[in-house]
């Protein structure tokens, strides 16, 4: 089954945006193998917008620019999948793509059967150029129907930004990840708005349809497509944490060949994916600071019994976090205590009753994987 468990992967965009190659794409591939990003999760390998020609063919077909990929889209497939990797590929529910090329609007049974036959395994689904007079959701049902019906299994990355109510019929598109807002850039405050925006919202986000918050862009530093200012270590830290809290799936955003260490951190820190991956699929509820609005609290239940607890501090000046473990459900006369193992230091943080206490610096967070004992 598709999408039990948020997807993972790596996407052209953030980073290379109309730049892309079959060069590129070959070292991408070989960098996830050979860096630890697979055998971390990290198993779809995606190519964005602008890889065709400006007009499909003679059969109506859509071409891959022959500059950009020159030995075709299926000897790039064939690579990706010879390093045990899943090969993903982009198009549009309007009239063209956001880059101005083709796309499958009314063509979405023979750009299916194409993909299928280039041996592709995840389509990420755009939403430029849309017909105003016909209903986002009849865009996103056409094509969740052609790609069951396209001979192959092919991950449906739905991508309308948010739009249309989407949350209330994605999930009967066929659609295994939806896009839920705008697009990120790599700042602070664009991370903050689109987690900010996206609680509250649990009931939407589940196994085999997951809320796509966008794509990460931890370790891009300023440098890319969207690189609009960009970001500190431990803000990185902290988008990548409220990601995995909030089931988002984890698309990665920054040219992984060169990575720093502090990057390659952050991206395969197993304990963190581990919440993301839980194969239970249940969203974090949110929690709110008495005393200071800016400071959040995510409690995710575990398949295990266990939970995840997040502490984020928004503001852009040092904050206590508190939990109160009433408000979780954690009654004192349950006669049990939390026992709290930090994710990021990667220790034991002790056994605690009724509550627990930390300091947060501006944009920083703590994650704790609890368990009653």
């Amino acid at each position: 089954m598709l999408a039990q468990r948020p997807p993972m992967g790596w996407n052209s965009w953030n980073t290379f945006g109309w730049q892309i190659s079959e060069d590129l794409i070959v070292h991408t591939a070989d960098q996830m193998k050979e860096s630890g990003l697979l055998d971390a999760g990290y198993e779809y390998l995606v190519i964005d917008d602008c890889w065709a020609l400006k007009q499909r063919n003679e059969s109506g077909r859509l071409v891959p620019d022959p500059i950009k990929f020159p030995n075709g889209m299926k000897a790039v497939s064939d690579y990706v999948h010879s390093k045990g990797l899943k090969f993903g590929m982009y198009s549009c529910a309007g009239t063209m793509t956001c880059g101005g090329y083709p796309s499958s609007l009314e063509h979405e049974f023979i750009d299916a059967k194409t993909f299928a036959g280039w041996g592709v395994d995840f389509l990420k689904y755009d939403y430029c150029y849309k017909p105003q007079n016909i209903p986002g959701h009849i865009l996103y049902k056409r094509m969740g129907m052609a790609l069951k019906n396209s001979g192959r299994d092919i991950l449906f990355s739905a991508c309308n930004w948010g739009s249309d109510e989407c949350d209330k019929w994605i999930r009967s598109s066929g659609a295994h990840m939806y896009r839920s807002t705008g697009d990120i850039q790599d700042n602070w405050q664009s991370i903050k708005n689109i987690a900010l925006s996206r609680m509250d919202k649990e009931c939407y986000s589940a196994p085999y349809c997951y809320d796509d918050m966008d794509m990460l862009v931890v370790g891009m530093y300023g440098k890319g497509n969207v690189a609009l200012g960009g970001c500190s270590t431990e803000e990185y830290k902290t988008h990548f944490s409220l990601w995995c809290m909030m089931d988002s799936p984890l698309m990665i955003g920054c040219d992984i060949r060169n990575m720093n260490e502090d990057v390659r951190t952050i991206l395969m820190n197993k304990e963190l994916i581990a919440l993301n991956q839980d194969p239970e699929g249940r969203a974090s509820y949110r929690l709110t600071q008495w005393n200071n609005p800016e400071v959040t609290i995510l409690i995710k239940p575990m398949s295990d019994g266990s939970f995840g607890i997040g502490f984020f501090n928004f503001s852009d000046s040092d904050a206590e976090g508190s939990l109160q473990f009433w408000d979780m459900g954690l009654e004192t006369s349950s006669g049990y205590s939390l026992s709290l193992r930090d994710l990021w230091e990667h220790e034991e943080a002790g056994v605690y009753k009724e509550n627990y206490t930390c300091r947060l610096k501006a944009h920083a967070c703590k994650v704790f994987r609890a368990k009653l004992v």
